[in-house]
């Protein structure tokens, strides 16, 4: 790794980031809104989004700095087994055209922001409600933090911040500039920043992984060459290989399915989804997202590209970022860090922003101040989405990054045990509101002891997601178990319930809701006040 500080790399870094910012700050100006002081204008940037907005919009929001960094880590750690990112966003696409687009239709029908504002509607139920806002905004905090550690990444490979012995604040300076910018915009913009700013992101992002996917074999001797040094390195170090084992099969098709169930269920890609002007967006944005996928699967093949250029870091994290540092031109290392850079802004701004909205209308709003005015919510959500990336700095200054990852694997588990209530709500009425909320809290914590049984080399806890499913005997994905224990708890409770007669809530949603688009008549962009706090 390379002691000293790459100066033109830095230079071409700070360009885009200067930009960037700039952009970030701008976006405030860009579809200027009617009423700023409104949630759906600062937090869902006016509902108002297109086609092609939406899917840079989405784009910057699933496929972070994180992705970039950490799928082709798990490549040249562990071999094939860290393809099931692949596979799992091929099967979420599919999934998401069958219920996004009647999640957009009610929740612009009725002025719905969060899931948690439907979740509420729907069932009757505040409880549930927070239930899903809780579970929403923990798993989205070590997600946050993620992305930090991705900037952290970069800036460790290009010198920045000096060695490890170097003041801790001259250390973690560069990161907390990125921190303060990115909440200034955040704070000033709303979602138009990194609706805006995703343009060069992905961009970016297209551009390096073209060159590297071309220029980086040729320097290698070629794909032959590179798939021969991975799999000698596997057969040496035992450790999995460029097909996976059969031990590990039923963990990697569990994990993919899993992973795919829980990707929409997160904060923020619901936030992304529902700025979109029409159903119609997201219909299209479901069948166009997969490009994505391919272009995933290019970047997972750089894990087997840092094997074969010698690339040796004790944190497979670096390895990307290494591998870009030794095979690029200064300048164009520079490009490829700026993308990492700027593909972890956009999703933190996002997180960041869902949380708070899930702060605002689901907790303060519900539980606190239940009479609050669109200005004061707005107010709210901006302070929050501040306090959410303090938080998340601080989880990265202070912990190890190690448990920062498993943490986020843990967020998973979690989010994945709020479907039956969001999804299965989409489509029927037929569970009960008091056994969804059991058939939650039954998932959590079967997910969260299993979690914290694990062990790896280097925790005694939390040192993974994967464990033996009880009564199969496979290791399998602990966050499926659980939402299998879940959906399982959930209809049993639903048969006692309804056959003692358990009140079963009011359901202000009408099926003609989940088919509604905008212009048509009776929709509306906020919530009525006389259901805003009233469900119980």
């Amino acid at each position: 790794m390379n002691d000293g500080v790459n100066g033109v790399a830095l230079a071409v870094f700070i360009i885009f980031f200067v930009a960037v910012t700039a952009m970030g700050f701008l976006a405030a100006r860009w579809r200027k809104a009617e009423n700023e002081q409104s949630l759906d204008e600062w937090g869902l940037g006016g509902r108002s989004f297109g086609t092609w907005v939406t899917w840079f919009l989405l784009g910057g929001d699933l496929y972070t700095a994180y992705t970039f960094v950490a799928v082709p880590a798990a490549i040249y750690a562990a071999g094939a087994a860290g393809f099931f990112a692949v596979p799992y966003t091929i099967l979420v696409y599919p999934l998401i055209f069958t219920f996004l687009p009647r999640l957009w239709s009610v929740s612009h029908k009725h002025g719905y922001v969060t899931t948690s504002d439907f979740v509420r509607g729907r069932w009757g139920s505040k409880s549930l409600s927070l239930a899903v806002a809780v579970t929403g905004i923990l798993a989205t905090m070590p997600y946050i933090a993620l992305q930090l550690v991705g900037i952290q990444a970069v800036l460790d490979v290009m010198g920045v911040g000096g060695g490890e012995n170097t003041n801790w604040f001259v250390k973690d300076l560069p990161l907390l500039i990125a921190f303060g910018v990115l909440a200034a915009y955040t704070y000033s913009s709303g979602l138009r920043a990194p609706a805006l700013i995703a343009f060069v992101k992905d961009t970016l992002i297209y551009i390096v992984i073209a060159v590297a996917i071309i220029y980086i074999p040729i320097k290698l001797g070629g794909f032959d060459d590179v798939f021969a040094s991975a799999s000698e390195k596997y057969t040496a170090a035992k450790a999995g290989g460029l097909v996976p084992a059969e031990a590990g099969q039923w963990t990697y098709a569990t994990l993919a399915l899993g992973s795919a169930l829980a990707l929409f269920m997160y904060p923020h890609s619901i936030t992304a989804t529902l700025s979109s002007r029409s159903r119609e967006v997201i219909r299209r944005n479901t069948t166009i997202l997969p490009l994505y996928s391919l272009m995933l699967g290019l970047l997972a093949l750089l894990g087997f590209m840092a094997i074969a250029a010698g690339v040796k870091v004790t944190n497979p994290q670096l390895a990307i970022p290494q591998l870009f540092e030794d095979m690029f031109p200064d300048w164009f290392a520079g490009v490829a860090f700026a993308a990492i850079g700027i593909g972890a802004l956009v999703p933190a701004a996002i997180m960041s922003i869902a949380a708070a909205n899930l702060f605002t209308r689901n907790i303060y709003k519900d539980f606190i101040k239940p009479d609050a005015t669109p200005a004061q919510e707005t107010k709210v959500s901006k302070l929050v989405s501040l306090l959410v990336k303090v938080g998340a700095l601080v989880f990265v200054l202070t912990m190890d990054k190690t448990v920062a990852i498993n943490f986020q694997l843990l967020g998973g588990i979690w989010i994945l045990q709020t479907f039956p209530a969001l999804v299965g709500g989409l489509f029927t009425r037929w569970f009960h509101r008091w056994a969804l909320l059991a058939g939650w809290a039954v998932g959590m914590v079967y997910g969260t002891a299993a979690a914290y049984g694990v062990a790896s080399p280097t925790q005694k806890h939390f040192g993974g997601s994967a464990k033996e499913i009880p009564g199969i005997g496979e290791i399998g994905y602990i966050g499926l178990t659980a939402f299998v224990l879940n959906v399982a708890v959930t209809v049993v409770l639903t048969f006692v319930l309804k056959a003692v007669k358990a009140p079963d809530g009011i359901d202000e949603t009408s099926p003609e809701d989940y088919t509604a688009d905008a212009g048509d008549p009776g929709v509306q962009t906020e919530l009525p006040p006389a259901t805003a706090g009233t469900s119980h």
